[in-house]
Order: C-alpha cells, then structure tokens, then sequence
C-alpha cells in the first residue's frame, strides 16, 4: 500500500455536516494511525475530544490505561510499524446536549474499515477496545453486551483479545470483574510480548 488511502482518509469530510450540529460544532480532523506490516491492531471506537486535539490516539488517560493492559509503553504503542490503531470512526464525533460522547458514525466504518483491513493484511493480533469494535471485527460471535463478550475472551484468543473500553467510566466494571485483571490480562501482555518478538 502506498500513502494514498492514508491520504484519503485524512482529507475525508462526509461527517463535515454532523459534526458542525453537535454541542461541540466541530470540523472533521480523521486520526490515521496505521501502516501495513503491523504486528498488533488496535481496533477502537473513536477518538476523545483530547486526541481530536493531539491528532495522536490513546493520547489521554483512558491510553495510558490501554498501555498498561497490554504491558507496553508509548514508544512502543505509536511504533506504527508494529502497531496499527483503526478506531470504528477515524474523527471525534463530538458530544451531545448533555456533554455525552456520541457514537461513532456508521458511515465513516461503511467508507473506510474494509481498505484499511485489506491494506493492512494479515495482522497476529488484534484487541478489540469495546463494543462498537467487538461487533464489526466478531459479528454473530460478539455477545449481546460488553461484558458477555469480554468474559468469553478464551473463545477469540490467542489472535484476538476482546476488552471493555479502558475509560475511567469502566472503573467500577473492573472492580466487579477481578477476573479480567487476574486471568485476561496476563494472557494479552504475554501474547502480546511474543507477537512484538
């Protein structure tokens, strides 16, 4: 793959319209994070309000706590040689009246998501970052809820590791769920230290 469908999704602004009707009124600004030959995938939702900002993804506290799941710094994470970070939509979609995230916008996954899979190839591993990732990548094989899907992560594994969103609002799944913590994690660091090998 050459630089081009970079380019494209970079220059894209079919959300131009929606996104200046939110509460935050913004202009697109696609993060694009990804190169072929990548060893890892982190497929997301969409960038925060910060990455909007940095143009870096993961760049706020809910990366840091994503880094720390998988065992790896942030030298490592934005390696894009090794790690490829596609989000299900590549802008912030802006929050909503009551300073909520809205959802990300199904036609920026409808444009983009299958070129960039096939651009990208095949890929060792893939961790798949909440709900909205879990059902493009699983299909039927992603349970009803978050947490279904999360718990039968020894069903995807090794290749795929699906997790809950690491924001802040999770803490309280993570206190209930010491099994993702005791048993999950450790898995992923380790899969993931053997794919960068």
């Amino acid at each position: 793959m050459d630089d081009t469908l970079v380019r494209e999704i970079r220059a894209c602004r079919l959300c131009a319209a929606r996104f200046g009707e939110t509460a935050t009124a913004h202009a697109p600004r696609p993060v694009v994070w990804f190169r072929p030959g990548a060893r890892i995938l982190i497929a997301g939702q969409a960038p925060g309000r910060r990455v909007h900002d940095s143009g870096r993804p993961f760049d706020d506290p809910s990366g840091d706590r994503l880094r720390e799941w998988l065992g790896i710094g942030r030298d490592l994470f934005y390696d894009r040689k090794r790690i490829a970070i596609v989000p299900m939509a590549f802008c912030f979609p802006g929050y909503d009246d009551r300073g909520s995230d809205l959802p990300p916008p199904v036609q920026c996954s409808e444009t983009w998501h299958a070129r960039v899979m096939a651009a990208l190839g095949r890929i060792p591993l893939r961790v798949l970052v909440g709900g909205y990732a879990h059902r493009w990548h699983l299909g039927r094989q992603a349970g009803g809820r978050v947490s279904e899907t999360v718990r039968n992560w020894r069903a995807f594994a090794p290749g795929l590791f699906p997790l809950p969103h690491p924001s802040w609002r999770n803490t309280a799944w993570l206190r209930k769920n010491p099994w993702f913590a005791e048993d999950l994690l450790p898995q992923l660091r380790a899969r993931v230290a053997e794919v960068l090998q």
